[in-house]
């Protein structure tokens, strides 16, 4: 029989103490390696493997049922009358509406049907923006080619680029221009070597026909329409000058200093006269010039209408978007210059009268074009945007 024994060790200082034993899971065993197993072991590589906890879903597309559509068109010549009443006789009809206007419920159920009667009509007229209409028939004839050529070009001779101020066709069918070049960039000081303007005939583009010299910029040049050898124009001075092509491009007379304007002249306008020989003109500064009294609520203009079948009319378009209409046998200040049109919010750049319809006149500033009857001050008749 083989005795068990176990040696306790511990520190000097635990001698004496109490023991104390506890039940352990712990078993220590030394395996020695069997080399006969080491055969059924196979090494193999790393291998990933992801899982998806999310729930597999299919995408399915539906559509709705397409909404067939058809047109139909309906020729509607007559309907609404009464059975007892033939509708291919004028003189019943004739009867039957004046017998219906007299109701007093007649003018009631117009004004009923007046709006939904509007809204079919605007809808009718409504048209599809993005819609290319006559794409099938661009080869036809039922769009026409518009096409022009260029004919002539007129250069300025001098090396300089300068502006075209204003351009006048001679009252001989044409066959002439005068080209005035100016430059109102902030009325800022011109360049007194290149103030010459020109006349040019339409056959010959190589050189002007006859050079025109004021001795100062023009600024608008006019020929007479009664007269193919006179003409008028503005200068950057304030001036007004004459000048006679027979005689030359020299002016034959100047305005006086005293009575002409401080600021260049932005219009000139030959109007009918027994002598064919007067002519408006208007500048930034004044249009009241004459009136001293009127001068602190004085407008500048910058443009003017005449019409020669009204030879006692005329109107002026000023820098602060005001039409002013003036009669020339007036005698007074208020029936020389009495009806005004407050037109546009800026300078009027355009003014002219309807030829056929003398009552209305067209106006463009501030980016719009308006037209204006004179029966009508209010407002405009149309505009555009």
């Amino acid at each position: 029989m083989t005795e068990l024994t176990y040696t306790y060790i511990k520190q000097r200082k635990e001698f004496g103490g109490p023991y104390k034993f506890s039940d352990k899971d712990e078993l220590i065993v030394d395996i020695a390696p069997n080399p006969d197993l080491c055969e059924g072991i196979k090494i193999m590589e790393t291998v990933d493997k992801s899982v998806d906890i999310v729930k597999v879903m299919a995408e399915h597309e539906v559509n709705t049922t397409r909404a067939d559509y058809t047109q139909n068109s309906m020729n509607h010549t007559e309907g609404g009358w009464p059975k007892d009443l033939n509708f291919m006789d004028s003189e019943q009809t004739l009867r039957f509406r004046k017998k219906i206007e007299k109701d007093e419920m007649y003018t009631h159920s117009i004004l009923q049907l007046l709006l939904p009667m509007e809204h079919c009509v605007h809808q009718n007229n409504a048209i599809n923006i993005y819609e290319l209409y006559f794409e099938d028939c661009e080869d036809s004839d039922m769009v026409e080619q518009q096409a022009f050529r260029t004919v002539n070009v007129f250069r300025d001779p001098l090396p300089i680029k300068r502006p075209v101020s204003n351009i006048s066709w001679s009252p001989d069918q044409g066959s002439r221009l005068a080209v005035s070049h100016s430059n109102l960039d902030f009325q800022k000081e011109s360049n007194d070597a290149h103030i010459n303007s020109y006349i040019w005939h339409v056959e010959n583009p190589n050189r002007p026909e006859l050079v025109i010299d004021a001795g100062v910029p023009i600024v608008c040049l006019e020929y007479n329409p009664r007269d193919v050898n006179t003409l008028v124009g503005g200068l950057y001075n304030g001036q007004v000058a004459y000048w006679d092509v027979r005689r030359g491009g020299q002016p034959l007379k100047f305005s006086d200093h005293y009575e002409s304007f401080r600021d260049p002249v932005t219009c000139v306008l030959w109007v009918n006269s027994k002598s064919g020989t007067e002519f408006f003109s208007a500048s930034t500064d004044d249009i009241t010039k004459a009136e001293e009294q009127l001068l602190k609520r004085a407008l500048g203009a910058s443009v003017l209408e005449y019409e020669p079948t009204i030879p006692t009319r005329f109107m002026v378009g000023t820098e602060m978007g005001v039409v002013v209409s003036g009669n020339r046998k007036g005698k007074t200040t208020t029936e020389k210059l009495g009806v005004q049109y407050k037109a546009h919010h800026g300078p009027i750049w355009s003014l002219q009268r309807n030829p056929a319809f003398l009552k209305n006149f067209l106006t463009v500033g501030d980016w719009t074009a308006r037209i204006w009857s004179e029966d009508c001050r209010e407002s405009a008749i149309i505009w555009t945007r």
